[in-house]
């Protein structure tokens, strides 16, 4: 048995939070010590380097298992199929139901279970479960999924990626900019078409030095007791790790796959760093002695910014939806999704449309 995908949906929040509205933040650095530059010039270095202009934000009565739900049932939508035949719910998130103003996430039951409950699904057989991978959660629950289609232990899946990181920002560090809301989902199916769906994956998990490279912290604002913990990561590490091993493992899926990379029409990949994402495109090509194709990568983080695990699938969605100029996805179009993340995670999915 074979995997394939027969029905997208996405949830791009109204709110938009443009980077000038960062202009009367007060930045600090790791160590409390205040940024030395103005906000107008941190502003335009961010921008310059990770190409991101503005993000989205859920509504303040909005939760990360809400707009999972919405774009769940956008997918079901888009498939034409009784959401009673689905056999798992797998939602990739990391950081649970936070409400707004709330100190702690809200991880029990788990986000699956809400969805189920939202869908008002009754078959008790429809199994939902959480996966928490980072970013590349939903390019992993996507493998899960293939994986239990092809064990014979199901026949359709809905796979979903959702994350409010506006809940979980300090607005007192630079990298708060970085981050935003979405919820993206995929509704997959066994085929006994081997020549569609998926054709190859890999996945690495780096622990021995890298496991700590995003993490909980503290306010880089010690000046304030604040009792809240907070997304927090070491940028310049990531950068150069991503750089590093996520070429070798898309170049590991390709040969995996047996075709010639002069096949491959798109690559979606987590939309993390507009310059580091050019830079592993960059490589990845250059592993093949080739210049990277104009067009091969779609780019959305510019009006997005980094959704987490919800960045893949809401790009795959907005390109078949002819919403990114230059870019469009046919029948036949070979195509990979990869992702980089917390953990450190690394995973890439070979795919014919």
């Amino acid at each position: 048995m074979g995997t394939k995908i027969i029905g997208v949906g996405s949830y791009i929040p109204e709110g938009v939070a443009k980077n000038e509205d960062f202009g009367n933040h007060d930045f600090f650095n790791e160590d409390g010590s205040k940024f030395s530059s103005e906000n107008d010039v941190i502003i335009e270095k961010f921008k310059a380097i990770t190409g991101i202009a503005e993000r989205r934000y859920i509504k303040e009565e909005l939760v990360t298992s809400d707009i999972a739900t919405i774009a769940a049932q956008r997918a079901i939508d888009a498939a034409g199929i009784d959401k009673e035949s689905l056999d798992y719910i797998i939602v990739a998130q990391n950081y649970g139901d936070v409400k707004h103003g709330d100190l702690q996430s809200d991880t029990v039951p788990s986000l699956a279970s809400r969805v189920k409950n939202k869908l008002r699904i009754q078959n008790p057989y429809c199994v939902g479960y959480d996966i928490l991978f980072g970013c590349p959660g939903w390019v992993e629950g996507m493998i899960q999924a293939h994986a239990f289609i092809k064990a014979g232990m199901a026949k359709r899946c809905l796979v979903i990626g959702a994350e409010a990181l506006s809940r979980v920002v300090d607005p007192h560090d630079r990298d708060s900019m970085i981050y935003s809301d979405g919820a993206g989902a995929t509704l997959v199916e066994a085929t006994d078409d081997n020549d569609t769906g998926f054709l190859a994956h890999k996945t690495a998990t780096f622990t021995y030095d890298e496991a700590n490279f995003i993490y909980f912290g503290e306010t880089n604002n010690q000046e304030i007791t604040d009792r809240r913990r907070y997304i927090k990561m070491y940028g310049r590490k990531i950068y150069n790790f991503a750089l590093t091993h996520v070429p070798d493992a898309m170049k590991a899926t390709m040969e995996q796959s047996g075709i010639n990379i002069s096949e491959l029409k798109k690559v979606f990949i987590h939309q993390a760093n507009e310059k580091m994402d050019e830079a592993i495109i960059k490589r990845f090509y250059k592993l093949y002695d080739m210049e990277a194709p104009e067009f091969i990568m779609p780019m959305s983080i510019n009006t997005l910014g980094n959704s987490s695990v919800a960045t893949v699938p809401t790009l795959y969605d907005l390109v078949l939806q002819g919403k990114l100029a230059n870019h469009e996805v046919n029948k036949g179009d070979l195509i990979m999704f990869a992702s980089v993340g917390a953990g450190m995670n690394i995973n890439a999915i070979l795919y014919r449309v």
